[in-house]
């Protein structure tokens, strides 16, 4: 770790920048401030309107788009500023990180302190940083045309992406602190954390869909739905499958059960690791994060989306997401037969980091 920790650190405040993005993203959506910025300027764009007419300007380019049209018609400057600057807070802190990666890879790289199997994988997250740019515009041009808000699956693709770059940071940083493989288990509970940042993910982008639709407000109540569990209604889109993506009712029913299953697993890999006394620690805090925040998730539903609380929402699912991966990595399996539980006061021999 000593010999990489400038490295080290500096992967976990890119992961921390990539969170910071999912703040005001989040914060964007639900201002419904996404559209405000209708140019995509990758470079011009860091500096806003400065004067009287510039915002006149980016405000009569807004009042040329269906939101403005049909939602917002006769919006005041003030107000119209209001939402721009959440977007162009959105898009500074996503420039940002470009700065935060690139600044050091390119000195850490020169410097020699870049360990040979690192740098392909920084080279892929550079690349991810750049695409997560192009769709970002791609997400915001869906709505700037014939909808009065982005595409609920260009949404979840941006989200999904951006938590993808956060996963493949957090696993990188944990390589190079040498914690990788350095807790030996049975197999059993290497493949259930592995599985945990999988099931994270899918749960993520359903999220985005829920948000893209605002589909928590089709339901606010708990456990049922409609006063069912199975709430009528989950099927009125034809063909079937489309209800998944946008009937609301239907979105919001998939988020809620596969939160369910993704607490499930939560509890069996803390219960696994329990008992193989291999990873307790990881385990113990992804299965506490997880009910707090489903603890959360019923409170957004119960209260019709307040902006704050579902803010949280989003930011605890990158906590979960980070915590998930870290755990799966450190896990490595026992070769041969499984490794027999260890007492409360011994622990399994680490598994050197083969990197």
């Amino acid at each position: 770790m000593m010999e990489n920790a400038a490295v080290v650190w500096w992967l976990r405040v890119v992961a921390l920048f990539v969170i910071a993005t999912l703040v005001v993203g989040g914060a964007t959506r639900i201002t419904d401030s996404g559209l405000s910025i209708t140019e995509w300027e990758p470079l011009l764009g860091v500096i806003p309107p400065l004067s009287e007419r510039a915002w006149q300007d980016a405000l009569e380019l807004y009042r040329q788009i269906p939101e403005y049209q049909l939602i917002n018609r006769g919006m005041s400057l003030g107000e119209f500023q209001s939402i721009y600057l959440w977007e162009w807070a959105h898009r500074l802190v996503a420039r940002s990180i470009g700065l935060v990666f690139v600044v050091p890879f390119v000195v850490f790289w020169l410097r020699g302190k870049l360990p040979g199997w690192f740098k392909p994988w920084g080279v892929l997250l550079l690349a991810l940083g750049g695409l997560q740019g192009v769709v970002g515009w791609w997400m915001v041009v869906s709505g700037l045309s014939e909808r009065v808000d982005v595409s609920q699956y260009r949404l979840a693709v941006h989200l999904t992406l951006a938590c993808i770059i956060l996963a493949l940071t957090v696993w990188l940083s944990e390589r190079l602190a040498g914690r990788a493989d350095s807790v030996a288990a049975p197999r059993g509970v290497r493949a259930v954390a592995l599985a945990m940042p999988a099931l994270i993910l899918v749960q993520i982008a359903l999220g985005a869909l829920v948000a893209g639709l605002d589909a928590g407000l089709a339901s606010d109540t708990w456990p049922l739905m409609a006063g069912k569990l199975v709430p009528d209604g989950l099927f009125t889109f034809a063909p079937a499958w489309l209800n998944a993506f946008e009937n609301p009712l239907a979105v919001q029913f998939d988020h809620r059960m596969v939160g369910y299953a993704v607490a499930a697993v939560a509890v069996i890999n803390a219960a696994l690791a329990w008992r193989a006394g291999a990873g307790r620690g990881s385990a113990g805090l992804l299965l506490a994060l997880m009910a707090v925040q489903v603890t959360i998730g019923i409170a957004v539903v119960v209260l019709q989306v307040p902006p704050v609380l579902a803010g949280v929402h989003q930011v605890m699912a990158a906590i979960l997401l980070w915590v998930a991966v870290a755990g799966a990595t450190r896990v490595a399996p026992v070769r041969g037969r499984a490794a027999p539980a260890a007492g409360p006061l011994s622990r399994p021999a680490p598994v050197p980091d083969r990197r």
